[in-house]
């Protein structure tokens, strides 16, 4: 696992971002992005937007697989992940919306939406890159606290916590599901690398669980310390409970051939 700590939260979207569109380089046009709703990821989207604008990354051929879903909630509902996804992803990326895969949260047969999400993963090759926040209890897509490390796309029951961190998304908690379709920790393992992004202080103890803690599904996100390719990119709010941070900006600075400066 590489730690990489940036001075503020456009930094780490704009070290993320890089750190993306080398993926992409070498995998080809038709790269496979995994790709995360919620905050965080949003200054990554805005600098991935500006290498598309500027010509310094074509993403037209590119799949795009969203982690999870709400169940219940329509394509067309301001707050589903499909509308969420079209606004931050498909549009400023130039995306072709045929490519990218959102699971189906209105499914008559949700465990069969998941099943065939799965299939229509592995059918596009497997994810390159997966893209990923992490929320203040460490989970990961929706992966709440005690999910298994090896699970699969599935039907999930969102915590209080989560539900009231989302609260901001709608009129009010009532508003908010119960319930999503999510990505696996195990599906989320499959990819061939992972960038996590995180920022601000309320994000502190969930990174330093999912980084220096013990690799547990209370804090589901510890499992990226059993992969073998997934940066963590934060800022300094963010980082503030690592005890190994020195060593990481040591690491980080004197990096060979490092292209991007947090």
């Amino acid at each position: 696992m590489e730690v990489v700590i940036c001075d503020d939260n456009e930094r780490v979207g704009r070290t993320a971002a890089t750190l993306i569109a080398e993926v992409v380089s070498r995998r080809g046009p038709a790269s496979v992005l995994g790709v995360a709703t919620g905050s965080s990821p949003l200054t990554t989207y805005a600098a991935l937007a500006d290498l598309v604008t500027t010509g310094r990354l074509d993403l037209s051929r590119a799949h795009a697989f969203a982690l999870d879903e709400y169940v219940g909630l329509g394509a067309g509902h301001p707050q589903s992940y499909h509308s969420v996804i079209r606004r931050h992803v498909i549009e400023p990326l130039r995306m072709d919306p045929g490519r990218v895969h959102v699971p189906d949260g209105t499914a008559s047969d949700l465990d069969q939406a998941c099943l065939e999400y799965e299939h229509a993963i592995a059918d596009a090759g497997g994810v390159d890159i997966q893209i990923l926040g992490v929320g203040t209890n460490g989970h990961i897509g929706f992966n709440e606290p005690s999910s298994s490390l090896a699970s699969r796309t599935r039907v999930k029951t969102l915590t209080q916590r989560t539900r009231e961190d989302n609260r901001r998304f709608f009129d009010s908690l009532d508003d908010v599901p119960t319930h999503c379709l999510t990505q696996g920790l195990g599906t989320i393992m499959d990819a061939r690398a992972v960038v996590l992004v995180a920022t601000g202080a309320h994000k502190a103890d969930a990174v330093a669980a999912v980084v220096e803690g013990p690799v547990t599904a209370r804090r589901p996100g510890s499992v990226l310390q059993f992969h073998p390719n997934a940066t963590i990119v934060v800022d300094e709010e963010a980082a503030s409970r690592l005890e190994l941070a020195d060593y990481y900006r040591h690491v980080w600075a004197v990096k060979p051939r490092q292209t991007v400066a947090p």
